[in-house]
């Protein structure tokens, strides 16, 4: 009889966050949990998440972005979500009327704003957002698709022909890299990342022409990018083209998949394990650290990029 396999390739997809927390009390000797177990296990699942930003572990969820560039605005904003704040980001307007139902978003221009292989989007339509799964061009005219009205708390609603929209970035943590570009020919100019120090060291940051270097400043709520030179008239309407690391989503409802590949399930199990144990099993917390930290290294080297390596040595030559 021959062999068979399960043709599944989707265990990650079906690793809801009660497994998971199911698992991490069971490597510390703890089963049948309930109540404000449940609670306290997901509360630690999201610190887990913080701290593997602090490790830079989010870097497979690098996103792209733009901001569309305004005459004398140097500073463009980030929220976490759209209930802080209203973020910058590109701009465009509806090319015809929409009701609260519709799934399909009619845009005027669909240029740069992320697709079905980017995994879509979020736009915002005077109060309401919107999140997206594609688009059915990649310029001009086109339909943003797969939309789900009233996102983020907010509520659908019809909207008129011409209203402004904005595409903006979420979850976004530390711009890696920043673009200028110019939007009729598509041409970059790398521009130069600063210290906060260096930009206060421009003497007139209200100098007006092509932006050419950048700063970050990363809060709460927010990320900012703040650009010198100020945008010119000649440069409105042009943009920033950016990469981000965005930050891993919260673990939500407990029959949610979390926000984490496949690869990264071992470490992720282990870490929470540590993290219980420290509450539920102190004896075990070493323990479960060495385990937690041996899973995290293993993945992290999986997950380096594969590259050519060459170590140059220090060669001094004191009597030369």
């Amino acid at each position: 009889m021959a062999n068979t396999t399960s043709q599944s390739y989707t265990f990650d997809k079906t690793l809801p966050v009660d497994e998971i927390v199911e698992e991490a009390y069971e490597r510390i000797g703890l089963q049948n949990v309930s109540g404000y177990q449940l609670k306290t296990a997901k509360r630690s699942l999201n610190l887990l998440f913080s701290e593997w930003s602090n490790r830079g572990l989010h870097y497979w969820e690098v996103a792209n972005q733009g901001f569309t560039l305004v005459e004398g605005q140097n500073v463009y904003t980030s929220y976490r979500s759209p209930q802080d704040g209203a973020s910058n980001g590109l701009t465009t307007t509806l090319s015809a009327g929409i009701t609260d139902l519709v799934t399909d978003i009619p845009l005027t221009e669909v240029k740069d704003m992320p697709g079905a292989d980017d995994g879509g989007g979020t736009i915002t339509v005077g109060s309401e957002t919107i999140r997206y799964t594609g688009k059915s061009a990649t310029t001009g005219a086109a339909n943003l698709t797969g939309a789900v009205r009233g996102s983020n708390g907010t509520t659908a609603a019809s909207h008129l022909i011409s209203a402004a929209v904005t595409q903006h970035a979420t979850g976004m943590d530390n711009i890696l890299e920043c673009n200028y570009r110019i939007t009729s020919t598509d041409i970059d100019s790398p521009m130069t990342e600063v210290s906060r120090s260096q930009y206060q060291g421009y003497s007139n940051k209200a100098a007006k022409g092509t932006p050419t270097s950048f700063f970050v400043q990363r809060f709460i709520d927010r990320t900012t990018l703040t650009i010198y030179l100020t945008p010119s008239a000649a440069v409105d309407g042009n943009k920033l083209n950016i990469y981000y690391g965005r930050r891993i989503q919260d673990a939500g409802a407990y029959t949610n998949a979390t926000n984490v590949p496949y690869r990264f399930a071992p470490c992720m199990t282990a870490g929470l394990a540590f993290y219980l144990a420290q509450k539920n099993a102190p004896q075990r917390s070493q323990e479960m650290k060495l385990y937690y930290e041996d899973e995290l290294a293993r993945a992290v080297k999986e997950d380096a990029d594969i590259t050519s390596t060459y170590i140059a040595p220090k060669v001094y030559y004191p009597n030369a």
